[in-house]
């Protein structure tokens, strides 16, 4: 018998067998084959059972070593992330990078400074105390993080004096993938652990991190997503290991004019593949947030889908591939209207089906497009467009409960699409 190196990694028992029955065992051993190929594994394959199936019960585990989280981490870390998606809760995503928020403040004729990127953030952070029982978090950008209000007092302290936990966004924005069709990764990992660490000095508890892909004929590819889960799992797990609960987001846009049903086998893809990352890396997922899109077709979709058949689509996907243990599931809007993504979840949350997590929002223009479009820069409107916020904040308390009910009023903002093809942040 020829015992090939090669052939021995990758198909280990036949050769092992037969090389423990030889009788020249010995000799063999003695003419180049030893152990150092197998000195991984944490047993001794040469002295173990003698039948690939006892051999098989072993399960060939490789040896590793990882910094595993504390006890004391790990309650840190699961009781953040039921703070945030507690009863009626879910998340102000206020997170626009300084580009995506000029976009928004042009519309409105803005000019897009530091100082009406504040103002119009602190319209948001202004809310009464009737928004305690409807925001569990809100996702900071690293300029708003250190900004204050005009009395002074930082924009975080005003927050967490709401009882409200602080998130910050942290990855760098996507860039191209080679060797795709167009497809993109994000980048932001070298430097992150630092990050974090600053950041939970700074007062944030949670993080989130992005990841975009399309659907079409040719994608998401294969490639695209094992590289998009990989970045998320290691983000996940690099936040960790600072007391920080990572929110995971694979956003499937909803550019293209593909149906339900090949938005839901996608989802399913992407969040399977995903979930296996976050395993390999020993992400602790009571520890962890998910910020998926929902299940709806392509905006160029000829075919209209009732927010019951989306719902059903949602929780189909997500039980099919996301674990029991995760704390929350917390929805993007995805460019739905502010009344469509909170129709959608509302009945998403009273689907039939089991749902072992809490279903909640993460949104950001469905929570603000009525407060932006008030506002329009001037000082007199900063009132009452803190009131379009708190409105819409108190319809998703509603909707992430099923209790929402429809009032049939999607005049003005509240009923206009906010979706941009190939959306960036």
């Amino acid at each position: 018998m020829s015992f090939d190196s090669q052939l021995l990694q990758k198909s280990p028992i036949e050769p092992i067998l037969e090389l423990k029955n030889h009788p020249d065992r010995p000799e063999r051993s003695m003419r180049g084959l030893t152990l150092d190929l197998l000195q991984n594994f944490e047993c001794d394959l040469l002295n173990s059972p003698s039948t690939p199936a006892d051999l098989l019960c072993w399960k060939f585990r490789m040896t590793h070593q990882f910094p595993p989280l504390t006890t004391e981490q790990k309650k840190e870390l699961h009781e953040i992330a039921l703070r945030i998606v507690s009863t009626g809760k879910g998340i102000l995503a206020a997170d626009e990078s300084i580009g995506s928020l000029g976009k928004r403040l042009n519309q409105i004729g803005v000019e897009n400074n530091e100082e009406n990127r504040r103002l119009y953030r602190q319209v948001l952070f202004t809310a009464d105390d009737r928004i305690d029982n409807c925001i569990g978090g809100v996702i900071f950008f690293h300029e708003t993080l250190y900004q204050y209000s005009d009395d002074g007092v930082l924009f975080v302290k005003m927050i967490k004096d709401k009882g409200i936990t602080i998130g910050i966004k942290v990855d760098k924005g996507v860039v191209p993938l080679p060797g795709t069709n167009g497809e993109t990764t994000t980048q932001g990992l070298d430097g992150l652990s630092e990050r974090c660490a600053q950041y939970k000095k700074d007062g944030a508890d949670f993080a989130k991190w992005r990841c975009v892909m399309k659907i079409s004929d040719t994608t998401p590819s294969n490639l695209c997503i094992k590289e998009n889960a990989k970045v998320l799992a290691r983000y996940a797990s690099i936040c960790q290991q600072h007391g920080i609960v990572p929110i995971v987001e694979p956003e499937i846009l909803p550019d293209g004019d593909h149906n339900l049903k090949r938005c839901q086998f996608v989802t399913e893809r992407v969040l399977a593949e995903v979930y296996k990352a976050m395993f390999d890396h020993h992400v602790y997922l009571e520890g962890t947030l998910l910020k998926p899109n929902m299940v709806t077709p392509g905006h160029g979709c000829p075919t209209k889908y009732s927010a019951e058949e989306v719902a059903m689509a949602t929780v189909t996907a997500l039980r099919r591939t996301v674990p029991p243990a995760v704390t929350g599931v917390t929805f993007l809007s995805g460019g739905q209207s502010e009344e469509e993504a909170s129709i959608n979840l509302n009945a998403i949350n009273n689907c039939s089906l089991v749902k072992p997590w809490a279903l909640t929002f993460s949104f950001g223009r469905a929570l603000q497009a009525s407060a932006l479009k008030t506002w329009r820069g001037q000082r007199e409107n900063e009132a009452a467009a803190t009131e379009e916020f708190i409105k819409r904040a108190e319809i998703n308390s509603l909707a992430s409960q099923g209790k929402y009910t429809v009032c049939g009023d999607s005049s003005g903002a509240t009923g206009l699409s906010h979706y941009l093809s190939s959306y960036a942040y």
